[in-house]
């Protein structure tokens, strides 16, 4: 069973494909919760470190029987120097143990042995003189295929050698992804269309059981018609779509992102659910996590009907 086959099985045993983006940054914070974590208030990256930790820690236990996984964006974690980093360590390791399946959004790439050092780091092992190491050990990571097969393939091969997993950057949700990702080939296809049929042979050495590959693809909810015509061109990938929420997409939206069974997909909101408590007066700051766990589930019954 590959990492995919691992996540759709944790989808629906919790039926909801759901994936909770930890994108902590220290706006989001409630004030009690940082005056009790930090009395004297936040003044270094290693004050903003140990408050987003502590975030994502009460984050993390309200929602590890609700969401299948988390997704932990690195660039939240990247803007505060060595300590983010220390934190987005600690964040990967706290949520594997809570039973979560973890993405490090990290959308890394670059050639030959570059891209299978990003790859070590993320979703493999470093070798060391006392034998190889996980650096930042998360279950899946988010890749670039702009430099084609010679970035991905280490992927593909840390995918296999750890049991871990990629999604592929393809057609992404934000409004300018047309301006690249739907340039026009002289055969025809779109430069989208073209990276999925990339994504279909990257994985083909993958393939579990379900027929599911640990290549899967990143394919936006803003966009629902290239969202079902892709689920036909990748039948083997698994998306993640990005842009429920907040960026527009709805839960009409992503239907034909699933295969015939109802599966195949897992749908992400960050702000949604971590800042939850927001939007709504009645959890107060001090609610946050039963603010963050209700979104969750709302959004459970939104997509699952």
């Amino acid at each position: 069973m590959n990492i995919m086959e691992k996540l759709a099985a944790r989808i629906s045993e919790l039926k909801n494909p759901t994936v909770a983006g930890l994108d902590t940054r220290i706006e989001y914070l409630p004030e009690s919760f940082v005056g009790d974590v930090l009395p004297s208030g936040i003044h270094s990256f290693e004050d903003a470190a140990k408050a987003v930790y502590a975030y994502n820690v009460r984050l993390i236990d309200a929602l590890c029987d609700v969401v299948p996984a988390v997704k932990v964006q690195v660039a939240y974690y990247e803007m505060y120097g060595p300590a983010g980093m220390e934190v987005y360590e600690k964040t990967i390791r706290y949520a594997q143990e809570k039973g979560l399946i973890v993405m490090a959004d990290v959308k890394r790439n670059d050639i030959g042995a570059t891209a299978a050092c990003y790859a070590n780091a993320y979703i493999g092992k470093t070798d060391m003189p006392d034998g190889a190491q996980a650096a930042f050990g998360a279950d899946i990571a988010t890749i670039n295929p702009y430099l084609g097969v010679d970035g991905v393939k280490p992927f593909a091969d840390a995918c296999r050698e750890n049991g871990t997993g990629v999604f592929v950057l393809v057609k992404t949700s934000n409004p300018s992804s047309g301006q690249l990702q739907d340039l026009r080939f002289e055969d025809g296809r779109t430069l989208y269309q073209a990276v999925a049929d990339l994504v279909e042979e990257w994985g083909e050495e993958t393939r579990g059981e379900s027929g599911y590959s640990a290549v899967g693809a990143v394919v936006g909810a803003t966009y629902p018609q290239q969202g079902v015509e892709l689920r036909e061109r990748m039948p083997h990938a698994f998306f993640l779509v990005p842009g429920y929420g907040a960026q527009g997409g709805t839960a009409e939206d992503i239907r034909g992102f699933f295969d015939k069974d109802g599966r195949g997909c897992i749908v992400n909101s960050s702000r949604g659910i971590i800042a939850a408590y927001k939007k709504n007066e009645k959890y107060g700051e001090r609610g946050f996590a039963d603010a963050a766990r209700d979104a969750a589930l709302a959004m459970k019954k939104d997509i699952m009907g």
